[in-house]
């Protein structure tokens, strides 16, 4: 079989769900028998496993078939490339939130798939050519995000301002002087830009940025309503706030649509399953670990790819129109997950309580191992009020979570500078300390 071509499928999640499924099945089986061919790492996979890749016919077999985790793309990354380096035009490096970061190559159909994928989720979110787009995410050091933005608004024709994430200053001054109507970039930095420009006694909510394309973190709670942070950024840019989930791996991002239900499947270019501790497929609705099956990738195509990301997907009816599952925000990352006194506790949630309160400006979480079977966590946030108490923030997560960890009041400046950190593309907020055995 010979490397093929990226068809795109615009109206697709439109269609009725027989439609979208026999797509989605026939590209699934494409997959595969590319994997069967060219992946020395999945015939490998095939063969211990028993599994006849002519015995797929769709997407109803996927739990049939084995699970790739992070590790296999660091140790296996070479076996998991499916064209000559001749075929290669990109190399996309992971962040490295958890383990080393992976270059994942990209053909010259990878980019066009991910030019499509990037428009496809602007357009739902109501982007259109006449768009002016600042992107307020990193374009450099191989990140794959950026370049993806860029791509995206080029293939829809809207007029693309590359920001970079590194200086709030110099997107405050782009904001001012060019005037997006849109911006694309991590909600905490759109936060700071914001504040930057009230600083300087500018109104962000009179600029006409009229919607801000979340990245990078949650804008929205598990009931799918807007979070403390999606409403802050509604409030002081004055605009419509869609959130977006995606990864470099997965090549591909689940956007919010104008009704703000979720981040909707793209089924032209993945195949998403939610499953459980033991890799067993959960049913909507159930929160658990996304699995992504990205179809029509070329160069590191991957099969039943564990994210480590907690989230569930949602079926009822959109009101949009269209007729695909829908990811809600991640709950958590599996690794992050935190035993307190017989509670389990994502960071996230601890973090969401934090942003409802008056004073708090940016928080980090640390977590120790230092006793059996409960981890010492320690809630590091910048006091913008002199009055803030940190014993009343620590009752008020107790109240809320059921855990209640050590809370430090820092500066505000000293707390975002431990963030940004300049080798990650978005905030750092997670700081484990725990050995292995103690994240078990």
């Amino acid at each position: 079989m010979r490397a093929y071509g990226f068809t795109p499928w615009p109206d697709l999640a439109f269609q009725e769900p027989p439609a979208i499924a026999a797509v989605q099945d026939r590209l699934l089986r494409r997959h595969v028998a590319f994997l069967a061919e060219r992946s020395p790492f999945y015939r490998r996979l095939f063969k211990a496993h028993g599994v006849d890749p002519r015995s797929v016919q769709g997407c109803g077999d996927l739990a049939t078939l084995p699970l790739t985790g992070k590790e296999d793309l660091e140790r296996c990354s070479a076996d998991l490339q499916c064209v000559p380096d001749s075929e290669i035009n990109d190399l996309c490096l992971t962040s490295g939130t958890v383990g080393r970061p992976v270059a994942l190559p990209q053909t010259a159909a990878d980019l066009e798939r991910l030019a499509y994928n990037e428009a496809q989720a602007f357009a739902a979110a109501g982007l259109t050519s006449s768009d002016r787009v600042l992107i307020a995410a990193a374009i450099d050091r191989c990140f794959m995000a950026g370049l993806a933005y860029f791509l995206g608004l080029n293939r829809l024709g809207a007029l693309a301002i590359r920001g970079g994430s590194s200086s709030i200053p110099a997107l405050a001054e782009l904001v001012r002087s060019q005037r997006p109507t849109a911006i694309v970039g991590v909600p905490s930095l759109l936060v700071s830009v914001a504040a930057r420009l009230a600083a300087d006694g500018i109104a962000p909510i009179d600029l006409g940025v009229d919607r801000l394309i979340c990245i990078g973190e949650p804008v929205r709670d598990a009931d799918l309503a807007l979070s403390a942070l999606g409403r802050r950024l509604a409030e002081m840019w004055g605009g419509q706030v869609y959130g977006t989930y995606a990864s470099t791996e997965m090549a591909t991002a689940f956007g919010d649509c104008s009704a703000g239900r979720g981040g909707h499947l793209q089924p032209e270019l993945m195949a998403v399953e939610i499953v459980d501790e033991n890799g067993r497929t959960l049913s909507p609705g159930t929160a658990g670990e996304v699995v992504a099956t990205p179809l029509q990738v070329t160069g590191m195509p991957l099969l039943r790819f564990r994210t480590g990301d907690i989230a569930v997907l949602h079926t009822d009816a959109c009101p949009c129109g269209r007729h695909t599952p829908r990811l809600g925000p991640v709950l958590g990352r599996k690794a992050q997950m935190l035993k307190y006194r017989g509670t389990t506790v994502f960071p996230p949630a601890i973090l969401a309580v934090l942003q409802e309160l008056d004073g708090v400006r940016g928080a980090y979480i640390e977590v120790f191992d230092d006793y059996p079977l409960s981890d010492r966590i320690r809630v590091v946030i910048g006091a913008a009020r002199p009055d803030l108490d940190p014993a009343v923030v620590a009752e008020e997560l107790a109240a809320r979570l059921r855990v209640k960890p050590e809370v430090v009041l820092a500066d505000p400046d000293t707390v975002q500078q431990r963030m940004m950190q300049p080798d990650k593309r978005k905030p750092v907020n997670f700081f484990d300390y725990r050995s292995a055995a103690g994240r078990g």
